[in-house]
């Protein structure tokens, strides 16, 4: 039986298990999934026994996407622009490593929720390797503008050095939280841990356009703490990432299989689950 797992530390709260056992029965495919907790200090370690016990590919999550940037013998494009790896695939001598977070989000978006990109003025919040991971995969969906705010400006700069060859048409423009007064987006996406940190970004309050769509990366039993500020701001329609976390799990299951699975009924089963939960109990849908 071909053998895939999750690498991580933390790994025990992950629903990655029960996300691909669906996939695979769904598609009548023979695998097996697991969680594998690493060491902090043996990631690599980890990565080289996994193999040797005939592992096909593995999905990495935190604190461990970088090191398996560097560790990765062949990198997709999407990876490479990200500077992170959260999906390998192992094919004789070689660990191909690629980022499937940014097409996670855009697929939960544009298929899940029926809210458009294209010709659409984009706002992403933050620019860590959450908002890094989004940045390819959003210009690719042609939007007329995208503008990246960042609490330290440096950072959010840093992405437009990375990213200017990329935008294409698209208007690019990266600034501090402040640097939003006086605009208006019609989609707005949270790539930032502040739900995390029951915190409050400063933003002011009029960013959202008419029947704007506000997307948080992080998921919950009901608002995070994002999105709740995001309604009393008057925002008309939001999600958390839920649909994130299950679609970038679709397109590695993709990777390794040659098969898209069907991700609404999983997807529907979990927000089920997460229902019955603590309002409290706040993932990222990142895997963390």
């Amino acid at each position: 039986m071909d053998r895939y797992a999750l690498i991580g530390h933390p790994v025990e709260h992950s629903k990655s298990p029960h996300i691909h056992a669906a996939f695979a029965r769904q598609t009548r495919q023979e695998l097996s999934y697991r969680a594998l907790l690493a060491p902090l200090d043996g990631f690599s370690d980890t990565v080289r026994m996994f193999r040797a016990e005939h592992g096909r590919g593995a999905n990495i999550t935190v604190p461990f996407k970088i090191e398996a940037y560097a560790l990765a013998t062949r990198l997709t494009e999407r990876a490479r622009l990200a500077g992170a790896v959260n999906t390998f695939t192992f094919e004789d001598d070689a660990i191909i490593g690629d980022n499937t977070d940014g097409i996670g989000l855009v697929r939960d978006l544009i298929i899940n929720l029926a809210c458009p990109l294209a010709g659409r003025r984009v706002l992403l919040l933050g620019a860590g390797g959450a908002a890094r991971g989004a940045v390819f995969p959003l210009f690719q969906t042609k939007p007329v503008s995208l503008t990246i705010a960042n609490r330290t400006i440096e950072r959010a700069q840093e992405l437009r050095t990375a990213f200017a060859s990329c935008a294409g048409q698209t208007a690019f423009t990266v600034g501090g939280f402040g640097d939003l007064k006086g605009w208006e987006f019609d989609v707005v996406i949270n790539a930032t841990s502040v739900s995390l940190e029951n915190g409050v970004l400063p933003l002011p309050g009029n960013i959202f356009a008419p029947d704007a769509f506000v997307y948080d990366m992080m998921y919950g039993a009901g608002d995070t703490p994002f999105l709740a500020w995001a309604r009393t701001a008057g925002a008309a329609r939001l999600s958390d990432g839920l649909g994130m976390l299950v679609e970038q799990a679709a397109e590695s299951f993709t990777l390794w299989r040659g098969v898209r699975p069907n991700s609404a009924s999983v997807l529907s089963g979990l927000r089920r689950k997460l229902a019955s939960k603590s309002k409290a109990e706040l993932i990222s849908g990142r895997e963390f």
